[in-house]
């Protein structure tokens, strides 16, 4: 069975596929939700070390001039390298800043980072990020198609957009001239990756290129057709097919839910019964 990665063939891509056929909602966050995030990480990071000096400062260790620069290095790789990579390891992807503009560091197959992704982001934005002040992983994020900058090619991660507002999925609706077909099909159980597919295919279908809707809307239709007994009318337009089936299967699902409740109920109700015999105080 195929599965759609993605919309394939030049439609507009709003999440990954995988091949389970498991939908990751993984967009890509904009270069100016991570420029926000960096900037509000980097204000957290000086405050911390205005906080870590000014304590050092009331300690007033007694340092000499060697054991001084040696904490001042210490002090900062800790700023630099240990600090976002144990922020971004524990939290999996999710700093200060990231948190308030919505963007959360994942792998690149949508999975959250370990401490070797983090470790090799920070490490590479020694470099790349105070080295040049951020001006090196600007320019890269704006010419990469999702945002990257280095240390996330050499990372395998990106940034992805985590407050994207919930699409709202209507139902699919029932064809009229096809009612009394689906009413009397047999529809057997169908692959929860096929179901996706199309349910994505029926959502996006006014999106994609006239062409590829055709051949992708053919495809599954041929698909669906050999779990669906017997064939639709002849003529009957793929997309009419593919809706007809899902909104049959979903009329039929809620039948089985609410006869399933209706047991339940009722089971409930005779259990809660008194013995024949004892009056029942709530009659």
């Amino acid at each position: 069975m195929s599965t759609v990665t993605g919309w394939q063939h030049g439609g507009p891509a709003d999440g990954v596929v995988i091949g389970e056929g498991v939908r990751l909602d993984t967009r890509p966050a904009s270069v100016a939700s991570r420029l926000l995030a960096a900037l509000l990480d980097v204000l957290a990071l000086l405050v911390a070390a205005i906080v870590v000096d000014f304590v050092l400062g009331q300690v007033q260790l007694p340092l000499d001039e060697h054991t001084g620069r040696i904490l001042s290095v210490v002090s900062l790789v800790a700023v630099v390298l240990v600090l976002p990579t144990t922020v971004e390891t524990l939290s999996r992807g999710r700093s200060l800043g990231k948190l308030i503009a919505g963007v959360r560091i994942v792998r690149d197959d949508g999975g959250p980072i370990t401490f070797r992704h983090a470790f090799v982001r920070a490490l590479t934005g020694v470099l790349e990020l105070w080295g040049t002040l951020g001006s090196v992983a600007l320019l890269v994020a704006l010419v990469h198609p999702t945002g990257k900058r280095i240390g996330d090619v050499l990372a395998g991660t990106h940034a992805a957009r985590v407050r994207t507002p919930a699409p709202v999925r209507r139902p699919v609706e029932m064809p009229l001239p096809l009612a009394g077909w689906a009413a009397h099909a047999d529809v057997v159980r169908l692959p929860d990756g096929l179901a996706l597919a199309v349910r994505q295919f029926l959502a996006r279908a006014d999106r994609l290129h006239p062409a590829s809707r055709v051949e992708l809307g053919t495809r599954l239709s041929a698909e669906l057709a050999t779990y669906v007994s017997p064939p639709p009318p002849p003529g009957t337009h793929p997309e009419a097919f593919l809706a007809a089936v899902l909104a049959e299967r979903r009329r039929r699902e809620t039948d089985v839910e609410l006869e399933r409740v209706r047991r339940v109920e009722e089971e409930a109700r005779l259990l809660r019964r008194l013995p024949h015999g004892v009056p029942d105080p709530a009659a």
